[in-house]
C-alpha cells in the first residue's frame, strides 16, 4: 500500500476519535446524545485506527501477505 492510504487511515482515525470526544459532553437538556459506551467504543477504535495507520506508515506491517510489494522474478 502507498504512503496515501495509511495516512487516509490515519485521518479516519482522527475523525472517529473526534466525534467520541464531541459526543462525551451533556447534550441538551442534561441528556447525553450517545451512550457512555458508545464514546468508549469511538475512542478507542478511533486511536486503534491511528496506531495501525502509523505502523503501516513506517513499514511496520510489511508481515502480512496481501500487503507486501511483489517483486517480479524474472
Amino acid at each position: 500500500m502507498n504512503n496515501l492510504a495509511w495516512i487516509s487511515i490515519i485521518v479516519w482515525g482522527v475523525v472517529l476519535t473526534l466525534f467520541g470526544l464531541l459526543s462525551a459532553g451533556p447534550g441538551p437538556e442534561g441528556h447525553s446524545v450517545v451512550q457512555p459506551h458508545d464514546i468508549v467504543f469511538l475512542l478507542a477504535g478511533g486511536l486503534l485506527t491511528c496506531l495501525i495507520g502509523c505502523t503501516g506508515l513506517m513499514g511496520i506491517m510489511g508481515w502480512i501477505p496481501g500487503i507486501r510489494k511483489q517483486k517480479s522474478c524474472v
